[in-house]
Formats: structure tokens, sequence, C-alpha cells
């Protein structure tokens, strides 16, 4: 059994230096500003910008992007997240609309969509995915649709809904092992993820599971082995690993720096758990190389 871990969050503690490893693209580039325009053409928001991604250079000269949905305000307040907080009972009704637009608009083959959480809402949020994942069907027929879903508060029905849907790839973040979660995540529960994240894998038709962590929250290897054994246990395909870093001296601290080859190490543990694809990095996140990953692996079963 995992020891047990206290909340190492600690106010105004200063952010620790990056290692020389931990560099990012400059966001600059014709494609970046293009894509830059088209969204705020369209009124849309990324958790790219909303979490303050270090790839958002690399990934948006790319023309690639994550869709935030359901506002930018969460009504959570995990210690390592930058999205601001915020209870708003505020639901934008066309937002599905243009969200298709643009998709079409910049020809992509593979779009993510995620959103903050919204407990104040009945279903967790979980209409608005539906609205959006069908509004793509119909404007973009041959484009990939993944999601990366909030756990809805466990509301009856309202993931199966969304899963009726019937999106390509489904993801949901542990974000953390079990034993940080007190602390890295007060409001979510680890084992009402590992649930959503079974429920998904069981559904037929199947779509591609996917889940993210991150490491450097104060995490044993031993943790992060239980957490790989959990993943692989409850069908996950899709798992990424990246470095916590953090936002401002309010959110929780870094407790030390993985290297490359710490990164490596657990991807090939992942492997060995039985995952099928392992994301293991520095500066991964969620949906980095998203499309990729999709083509490797196919269609579920």
């Amino acid at each position: 059994m995992s020891r047990a871990h206290p909340r190492r969050h600690v106010m105004g503690e200063p952010r620790r230096s990056k290692p020389s490893w931990l560099r990012m693209q400059t966001r600059t580039g014709k494609d970046y500003f293009e894509l830059k325009k088209l969204l705020r053409s369209h009124g849309l928001n990324t958790i790219c910008e909303a979490a303050k991604c270090p790839n958002v250079g690399e990934c948006w000269n790319a023309r690639t992007a994550t869709f935030l949905i359901l506002g930018t305000r969460c009504t959570r307040r995990c210690t390592f997240c930058e999205v601001d907080y915020g209870w708003t009972g505020e639901v934008d009704r066309e937002e599905g609309s243009r969200l298709a637009e643009a998709v079409s608009e910049l020809g992509l083959d593979h779009v993510v969509v995620t959103s903050v959480d919204r407990d104040d809402l009945e279903d967790g949020g979980a209409g608005v995915f539906v609205d959006v994942v069908e509004r793509l069907r119909r404007l973009c027929p041959s484009t990939k649709i993944e999601l990366l879903l909030p756990d809805f508060r466990a509301q009856p029905g309202a993931l199966a809904q969304v899963l009726e849907a019937g999106a390509d790839v489904v993801a949901h973040n542990l974000e953390t092992v079990r034993p940080l979660y007190p602390g890295v995540r007060p409001r979510s529960s680890y084992e009402v993820s590992l649930k959503v994240l079974s429920t998904v894998a069981r559904w037929k038709p199947r779509p591609l599971v996917k889940t993210g962590i991150m490491v450097g929250l104060g995490e044993s290897r031993t943790e992060i082995d239980e957490l790989l054994t959990d993943v692989a246990a409850v069908g996950v395909d899709v798992l990424t690993v990246g470095q916590y870093l953090q936002p401002s001296v309010r959110h929780h601290r870094v407790e030390r720096f993985y290297s490359p080859e710490e990164f490596e190490e657990i991807a090939d543990q992942g492997r060995r758990a039985g995952i099928a694809w392992v994301e293991s990095g520095p500066l991964v996140r969620s949906s980095y190389h998203a499309a990729a990953q999709t083509r490797a692996l196919g269609p579920a079963s």
C-alpha cells in the first residue's frame, strides 16, 4: 500500500529554476498568429492559453490547438492549475457551432475538445459536449474527435450521454498519484476518475481510452508504478506523462524535476504494465501528439 502523504502545497513558495532540458518554443510564426486570429474571430477559447501550456508555440505553428468549452472559469480549485476559479451558470449555446466552423476552416483531421469543471450545471456540461460532437460530425465528417472530459461529478447518465455521441478518443486525466489527491485535487477523487476510465473502456463501440499525469508534485516512484498498474488494469490505451511546472507562487510547488532519462524509464514501465502507447517527456501534455497516437493505434476494438 502507498504511504500516507501530507499536503505539500506552500503558499508563497518561490518557483524553482528550470533545468536546461525545459526549453519552450517561441510563440512566433505565421501559422501561430493566423490561428490566434481565427480563434479570436470565432470567440473561442483554448486550454493552451488558459493553462499556459508550454507547447503552445510548437502546436499553434503546426495549426493544432485544444479547444476549451463551457467558459474559462472552473468550479474546482486544483492547486496545480492556472485556470481561473469561478462559479457561474452561464452557458454559450452557440459555442459548438462556432467551434465546428473553426475546425472546418482549419481543415483539421483531428480535433481535441476539453472543458473546465462545471459543477454548477446539473449534468456537469455533458449536454454541451454532445452538441459539439454532433455539430462536428455534420460539418467535418472526416475529422477524428478527441474529448478530454471532466468527471461530471459522477452524475448518473452524464458520461453515458457523452459516450453515446460517439467520439473517436475519450480521455480523462488522473493528473497525479492516489496519495496526493487530497492536496492537489481536493474536490476530485482518484477512485471516481478510475471509474470514468473503466466505463469508457467497456463502452460499445469502444473509443480509444486515454489519461494523463504530471510528475514532480512529490510522488514516489513506487506510487507512479502503482498508478501505471491501475491505468493498465482499467483498459487505458494511451498515457501521457509530463513535468509539472508551477504556474505561480500561489500554486503547488515543484518538488523535483525529472530528467529525460527518468521519463523514458516511466514510459518503459508503463509499456511493461500493458499500456499500448506511453507519451512521456518533460514538456508532454494531455493532447501532445494526439493525432499521431490515434493514427498509430487505429480504431479501438
